[in-house]
């Protein structure tokens, strides 16, 4: 079973991918590919350029098409069509290019658990804010909303680490 945990930074994906991977016997954790590629040596400009959220698009199509067994994806595909859609330079990245690979990656995830920005913010002074709250927009369209038509099956969550990571695993015993 493939879990993908989706959206934007600082909503707390980390802390629920970790605690799914310590619930959930047998699940390997993959981190998300931003941690992947800087610990090959990929130097990512500030604030990301176009190029290094395709990097990180190209390592999450690839981790995905190469997994094996139970595993917890911190992040998917779609999160970086995400960053790339409200990207200051868009208009460099044609995502019809990439779509069919996305949905090819797409397609093996089983669960894709949504951790939207909440309201009220429990992280108000995170970097980017006002990216990170369109991002989170595109988010909500692209895993909850489905815009593309892949079938997704998806939740959203909310509330504490704890109260999160129960609604994953509810949602698993339903999958079953």
């Amino acid at each position: 079973m493939i879990i993908a945990i989706s959206g934007a930074h600082g909503t707390g994906k980390s802390t629920l991918a970790e605690a799914l991977a310590d619930r959930l016997e047998g699940f390997v954790l993959v981190e998300e590919p931003y941690w992947q590629l800087v610990e090959e040596g990929h130097a990512f400009s500030q604030p990301p350029t176009v190029n290094d959220f395709e990097a990180q698009l190209d390592r999450s199509i690839a981790s995905i098409l190469a997994s094996e067994g139970d595993v917890i994806f911190e992040r998917c595909p779609l999160d970086f069509l995400g960053y790339l859609a409200v990207h200051s330079d868009v208009l460099t990245f044609d995502p019809e290019t990439r779509i069919d690979e996305v949905c090819k990656a797409m397609e093996l995830i089983d669960l894709i658990v949504f951790v939207p920005v909440e309201d009220p913010d429990r992280i108000p002074d995170v970097e980017c804010a006002s990216m990170r709250r369109r991002v989170d927009e595109e988010l909500r369209e692209l895993v909850m909303e489905d815009r593309l038509d892949l079938g997704l099956n998806a939740i959203e969550v909310f509330g504490s680490p704890e109260q999160r990571a129960t609604m994953v695993e509810l949602e698993l015993r339903n999958l079953q």
